[in-house]
């Protein structure tokens, strides 16, 4: 898959994956309605330039509506005027082809939920005292599946738990007709997943209006 054609899959299961509306087709790329108190709009731009920032940006006036662009931080940053900032959590488009795999075993008292409704597919990793120790979801949406909101929670990482949800993951997508995976991940993030064989697409920005 192209940069393009990755990137409107991300944001196609990202709607689905957060219960959004779907996304709506723009000039510049894509525009989610959240509807968040901190995160009301979501406008992604598959191909950036300064232009295109500048003049987005310049249209809207109203707190908590986030960019995302398809460009590095630095970069970005020198494309916003007064009013909007770059996070410092750099971010990366991933994808990968997905498979029939076996998710590594969990850790003795560890147990494994999955869920499936409204086009989602979740996992949760319980603690052996019934806490919640890992989760993560995807969103199959024809050939593809974006996974999303992965997490290991403080006190069970290092013990092979977001391998296995995003093992679990991949095979979820697979059974559902996807073909590739793609997901927006966390410098921290990038690294597991890196391990489990995605690929870098490139960087993937995000800017806030304050």
């Amino acid at each position: 898959m192209d940069s393009s054609a990755i990137t409107a899959a991300w944001v196609r299961g990202w709607a689905v994956s957060r219960g959004t509306p779907a996304p709506i087709e723009e000039p510049w790329g894509y525009r989610i309605d959240v509807g968040l108190p901190r995160h009301v709009l979501r406008h992604v731009l598959p191909e950036p330039d300064e232009r295109s920032v500048r003049e987005l940006c310049a249209s809207i006036t109203e707190p908590d509506v986030w960019l995302k662009v398809l460009a590095g931080p630095d970069e970005a940053a020198d494309w916003i005027p007064p009013g909007w900032t770059v996070p410092d959590d750099p971010g990366f488009m991933m994808y990968t082809e997905l498979r029939a795999t076996r998710p590594p075993a969990l850790p003795a008292g560890y147990t494994r939920e999955v869920d499936a409704s409204d086009g989602v597919v979740r996992v949760r990793i319980s603690a052996p005292d019934g806490s919640l120790a890992a989760r993560g979801q995807t969103a199959p949406t024809g050939r593809t599946a974006v996974v999303d909101l992965i997490e290991t929670c403080p006190g069970h990482q290092r013990k092979g738990l977001g391998r296995h949800v995003v093992r679990t993951l991949e095979n979820a997508g697979f059974e559902a007709g996807a073909r590739t995976g793609v997901l927006g991940a966390t410098v921290e993030g990038r690294a597991l997943y890196e391990a489990l064989g995605w690929h870098h697409q490139g960087p993937l920005t995000g800017i806030v209006r304050t």
